[in-house]
């Protein structure tokens, strides 16, 4: 929150004990005697707001425009800073004590002014795969009509396969006459659940290219199960719509990192709009109230719920971190970067999309909806709806086959899901 209205005590501690995150949640950032003595921060409803003395706005503007470096040290207008955002901005950072936190409009919105602030005609960017579809089409369509090139490996790569990748966008932007702007990951992958080994990129990094900044979208696991900062990325990437929101009724993004390279990102974002409102930064942060006890019910219904699947007949795998074998690489990376293994998974039927779809509409609890990490279940098929854009080429490379089910598991009773996906099953 800006300088001179943080609350008398935005305290983290209690002598030296160190108060957890979702104790923080509760009220961190917010002084009940600046608004009436009311527990809860009101929804501040303004476009913009009133300067005590116009040397104030001066010197407030002189944050918003750059010439002062860091951001704004007070309110000024709805597109730069809001009361609510920036106690969301503030609450969002303690899950992976990260320096700085920006909040935004929706998920592309904070992946799509990410990328625009740091890469420039002739840069690489460097990626992991596979990507959310929209990511892949903004760095694969979009960026690439501005001379922006990119370079990618498997999410399950190795060191080795991870250096080749480097010195492939290295060339490559030499010979574009730019750089290596970001190396941009994934894990686990959307929709497939391929961790990507943060550490054997950081190591990679630090070798080949020590200037250029990771980030790694962290929505299926984070910030419960996973936090990428730990293992050497330096900014975090969410979908807020998802676990942050935790009941499908917003949309937004997010982004957790290093100070230095957020203050790059918050000019673009001043600029271009994208802000994340008042009423849905109010409604974030009484969803991360609760962010910890739901995360939690629903992993453990997964977990339920994947044993059932994993022994049908009709079912040829899935794919859940928790059944990642001992001894595979994929199970190395699980247990060195990750504390959870979820509650969004991929079913792959016996069959392709015809099974699939079969089993989607005989569903009677779980929705039909694509999106994932509400308070109820969600299942969808990528290869026909998230990733429909994909080219038929690559969703086989990535293995988003017809027959692939992403099921998103809720908090309700585990017996009842199953009992729900048995019935489906049997309509296949």
């Amino acid at each position: 929150m800006s300088e001179g209205r943080k609350p008398k005590n935005p305290a983290t501690h209690i002598g030296n004990h160190k108060l957890d995150p979702a104790t923080l949640m509760m009220g961190y950032g917010y002084d009940p005697s600046l608004s009436e003595g009311s527990l809860k921060a009101p929804i501040f409803h303004t476009s913009t707001f009133v300067f005590e003395k116009a040397a104030d706005g001066k010197h407030f503007f002189e944050g918003i425009t750059g010439k002062r470096p860091g951001g704004t040290d007070g309110l000024v207008y709805a597109r730069f800073n809001n009361p609510n955002q920036e106690m969301l901005e503030d609450r969002l950072a303690l899950w992976e004590d990260a320096e700085e936190a920006l909040v935004f409009s929706s998920g592309m919105t904070a992946i799509s002014i990410l990328l625009l602030s740091f890469a420039r005609p002739g840069d690489v960017i460097l990626m992991s795969g596979p990507l959310y579809a929209a990511t892949e089409t903004i760095i694969m369509k979009i960026l690439s009509q501005f001379g922006i090139g990119h370079v990618d490996f498997p999410a399950g790569a190795t060191r080795e396969e991870i250096d080749a990748a480097m010195e492939k966008a290295k060339t490559l932007a030499d010979e574009q006459g730019g750089s290596v702007a970001m190396i941009y990951l994934e894990s686990p992958g959307n929709p497939t659940n391929a961790l990507v080994d943060v550490q054997a990129v950081d190591a990679a990094r630090k070798a080949m290219l020590p200037d250029t900044p990771i980030a790694i979208d962290n929505t299926f696991l984070g910030p419960l199960w996973s936090r990428p900062q730990d293992h050497g990325a330096d900014i975090s990437v969410y979908s807020l719509t998802k676990y942050a929101g935790g009941h499908s009724d917003l949309v937004a993004g997010g982004l957790t990192g290093k100070k230095a390279l957020l203050d790059k990102v918050r000019p673009m974002r001043n600029t271009l709009g994208g802000i994340c409102d008042a009423n849905t930064a109010w409604m974030l942060m009484r969803s991360l109230e609760t962010l910890e006890l739901r995360m939690s019910r629903a992993g453990e219904n997964a977990e339920k719920v994947c044993k059932f699947l994993r022994s049908h007949d009709k079912v040829d795998r899935v794919a859940y971190l928790g059944f990642l074998e001992e001894g595979t690489r994929q199970r190395d990376i699980y247990d060195r970067h990750d504390l959870g293994a979820g509650s969004t998974f991929s079913l792959y039927l016996k069959g392709g999309e015809a099974e699939a779809f079969r089993f989607l509409d005989a569903l009677q609890i779980a929705k039909l909806a694509v999106s994932l990490g509400g308070t109820e279940t969600l299942a969808s098929a990528p290869a026909a709806m998230t990733h429909l854009s994909v080219p038929d080429e690559r969703r086989k490379q990535l293995d988003i086959t017809d027959s692939l089910v992403r099921i998103s598991i809720g908090i309700e009773r585990p017996e009842d899901l199953i009992a729900d996906f048995s019935n489906a099953l049997d309509a296949v």
